[in-house]
């Protein structure tokens, strides 16, 4: 039988996401801070969020005859204006497709027509990629526009800000969004096995995925007493809800970083008095062995939620013994708006490893590889049920039909388990797994393990082809600790493994250095990118011609 969720079921109102914000009743003050600058220049109360992006709303149906379901691209770091920006798109009656200003103008190119984008907006540090994607998506260079302190010396690139003092903006009312079947967000996965699909996410997907984290974990913090440090990339659904919306529902401050920096992270704990953090593993390891640590007071810090990967124990005790910092986990995919689970703050000790307990309103069920549901204990493929479950791909009814069951289910493609006291683990990606010689390997199980090794600040275990064992091998690109990249440290990284871990999951495939590991903006590794570095590493090398 599926599994029902720990946690009393909650109401979700039929209210799109501008009705969530601006229309439902509150208990904080029209004047209280919502978004602050990391350099506390710049700031919006919950009052200035709602008449900026009323403006540009209005300003974007008057200069553009904006219609509803028109795709604005967001291309851009954090920023402040960020959240009136969306919610002017969405007052609009638009959709929002944010990009990662990492990508490449061709990858930018790719989102911006497979979506639609009408429009985009950038920052002047990302102008030039921007004006290349838009051409060759054939965007005219009137609908790229400005965000953030920059401006165009030239003058030829609006600023955000004109859109919305446009004469004959004000007359524009709101538009009304069907909760359930309108779009608010048009994201795109990661692509760690492919091209990047197009995920719809409904108003109705966030709300509930808003409502349904509070009703998880928000009474643990509040509005006037706690402040969350935004280092997460808005640009990913898992910054969209817990950075943008949660505190703008909650009447929570949060203090945007534009791009993570240690030094800025850890100064803007101290000033600003942080006491909630969503993070990626590898902050966990750096506030853990970093010696610059121990220059800044991080006593305010009340949790730290970390996703997209799985913490060890050792990893976990590490942090807590130095800082006397609680780590919880979390869980959750751009299909799920995004998160599903979460560790209680009260039981964040008690079950490490796990992903915690399954949020109000869902259901779930693991299935083994012949089809059958398992039960407590029992590894299978996880798949999900509940309100903030996707419409699916966009303009892709293959994919969509793949990733959903017919009675409605989300086939994660993540393999795990769950115990007895509703605690869900998550132990790998089912196309990810390493078949070695019949035995199946999960490359997190191993980087987990790994990332105990004191040399190692990062890394990431793929399969490799054994032309002389026909089979898979383990092998780990590794980001190492005080520039110890010689063969001999290679070579004391696989011994030292392999008294850790049964035979079939030792490092026959070897360790290789690497200076950074490929990531989506989740923090989820790209394996894909790693698999063609070993393809073209293992290639047998041309015959020298002979003289």
């Amino acid at each position: 039988m599926p599994t029902r969720s720990s946690f009393a079921d909650i109401h979700i109102p039929n209210v799109d996401l501008w009705g969530l914000m601006f229309e439902q009743p509150r208990d904080f003050s029209d004047s209280q801070v919502i978004y602050r600058s990391v350099d506390a220049t710049r700031q919006y109360t919950w009052k200035d969020v709602r008449e900026a992006a009323t403006a540009f709303g209005g300003g974007l149906r008057n200069l553009w005859d904006w219609q509803k379901g028109d795709v604005l691209n967001i291309f851009a770091p954090n920023d402040v204006d960020f959240a009136a920006i969306v919610y002017g798109v969405f007052y609009a009656g638009g959709i929002v497709s944010p990009a990662n200003p990492a990508y490449s103008a061709e990858e930018l190119s790719f989102q911006l027509t497979n979506s639609g984008s009408k429009a985009i907006v950038t920052t002047t540090d990302f102008l030039a990629t921007a004006l290349k994607a838009a051409k060759q998506s054939n965007i005219p260079q009137d609908r790229v526009i400005l965000l953030g302190n920059g401006r165009d010396a030239s003058h030829g690139i609006k600023h955000w800000t004109s859109i919305r003092k446009t004469s004959g903006s004000s007359r524009y009312l709101g538009r009304k969004m069907d909760s359930d079947k309108d779009l608010a967000f048009l994201v795109y996965s990661s692509g760690t096995t492919g091209l990047p699909k197009g995920v719809m996410l409904s108003h109705r997907n966030i709300v509930a995925d808003v409502l349904m984290v509070k009703g998880a974990v928000g009474k643990w913090y509040s509005s006037g007493r706690d402040k969350i440090l935004g280092v997460l990339p808005f640009f990913h659904i898992y910054g969209l809800t817990g950075l943008v919306h949660q505190p703008l529902h909650r009447g929570i401050e949060l203090v945007v970083m534009p791009a993570f920096n240690l030094e800025v992270f850890l100064r803007a704990i101290e000033e600003h008095k942080i006491t909630f953090i969503y993070v990626a593993p590898p902050v966990i390891v750096r506030l853990a062995r970093d010696k610059v640590v121990d220059r800044y007071d991080l006593s305010s810090i009340r949790m730290i939620t970390s996703g997209a990967a799985p913490l060890t124990r050792e990893l976990v005790d590490a942090l807590h013994k130095r800082l006397d910092i609680k780590i919880n986990q979390a869980y959750g995919l751009s299909e799920t708006s995004p998160m599903t689970h979460t560790q209680p703050w009260d039981e964040w000790y008690s079950s490490v490893g796990s992903v915690g307990k399954m949020f109000p309103n869902m259901t779930a069920k693991y299935i083994s590889p012949d089809g059958q549901e398992v039960g407590p204990g029992e590894t299978g493929e996880l798949y999900l049920s509940g309100p903030n479950i996707f419409k699916g791909y966009w303009k892709n009814e293959m994919a969509t039909k793949d990733a959903m069951t017919p009675d409605g289910y989300f086939k994660t493609g993540d393999v795990g388990y769950q115990d007895q006291d509703h605690n869900f683990y998550i132990t790998d990606r089912v196309k990810e797994l390493i078949k070695y010689k019949g035995f199946q390997v999960a490359p997190a199980e191993l980087e987990g393990k790994l990332m105990d090794h004191p040399g190692i600040n990062d890394v990431a275990v793929i399969g490799v082809n054994d032309e002389q064992q026909h089979t898979e091998v383990p092998r780990a690109y590794v980001v190492a600790a005080e520039g110890k990249t010689t063969k001999q440290d290679a070579e004391e990284i696989v011994t030292w493994f392999a008294g850790k871990v049964a035979n079939h999951k030792r490092l026959r495939g070897g360790v290789r250095f690497i200076d950074e590991i490929p990531k989506s903006a989740a923090g989820k590794i790209l394996r894909r990118v790693l698999k063609e570095k070993a393809k073209q590493e293992d290639a047998p090398k041309p015959a020298k011609a002979k003289l």
